[in-house]
């Protein structure tokens, strides 16, 4: 099972330095069908962020750190919203909806941005931003929102990458606390030294990365973003309306 789990981590790792977000996409469902649902996300988010924090040195130059603050501010209003939500709302019902969502606004913006015109400005940022947050404690899929953002706003895929990294360290431990508080700050119990092989993971599927993203050029970059984002929202409405069905 520890293999599985670094395998997970790697790939999840090498997600977030190609395109700059995708981490939790890839990796948590595998880790919460290895771990459980909690453990799971835990070590996902606990990952995501380490991820994040290794990765912003080597992109510190491209950062935008008007248009983080812009999308930040309102992610973390929208994560305490998303975890009230998560606390009241039934997870399938909202999984689907979410993942809906999802599809449908990232469709409509990829054939909006067909035309000359281009979204600008602080509200869109605004409500990208309170989605992400709503979205990411609510049910784990913050990246997806911003997608929808960068496609939107046609932001350059190396900005867009970079200023994703300080932006999911903020909204990730956001998350990760008020996830923590309501179980009384347990960590996952993993096997004896499990840890730094999970570390390990995360640093080996990094420098995997590092070494082939300047072969990668940046439109093949930006779809798969636009990848990842339509299956974190067709596996949010998957599981959700598959939970829904056995539950009936």
């Amino acid at each position: 099972m520890l293999a599985a789990v670094a395998i997970s981590v790697l790939v999840g790792a090498f997600a977030q330095r190609i395109t700059g977000m995708g981490f939790a996409l890839v990796a948590s469902p595998a880790l919460v069908i290895l771990l459980g649902p909690f453990d799971g996300v835990i070590v996902v988010n606990l990952c995501a962020i380490v991820s994040s924090l290794i990765i912003l040195p080597r992109v510190w130059r491209y950062v935008e750190w008007r248009r983080f603050a812009m999308l930040t501010f309102p992610a973390l209003a929208g994560t305490v919203v998303g975890a009230l939500i998560a606390a009241h709302v039934p997870g399938a019902p909202l999984q689907v909806v979410i993942g809906a969502l999802v599809i449908i606004a990232l469709t409509i913006t990829l054939l909006v941005t067909r035309a000359e015109h281009v979204v600008s400005g602080w509200p869109p940022a605004l409500v990208a931003g309170a989605a992400s947050g709503v979205m990411n404690a609510a049910a784990g899929v913050g990246g997806p929102a911003l997608s929808v953002y960068a496609v939107a706003t046609r932001w350059p895929q190396p900005r867009f990458a970079a200023t994703a990294q300080p932006y999911f360290v903020a909204i990730g431990t956001a998350s990760l606390v008020l996830k923590l508080a309501q179980t009384g700050w347990a960590i996952p119990e993993l096997a004896p030294g499990s840890w730094p092989i999970v570390i390990g993971a995360v640093l080996a599927g990094l420098v995997l990365g590092e070494v082939l993203h300047r072969r990668i050029p940046h439109h093949a970059a930006r779809i798969a973003v636009i990848a990842i984002a339509y299956g974190g929202g067709a596996a949010a409405l998957i599981d959700g309306a598959i939970e829904i069905w056995f539950s009936a």
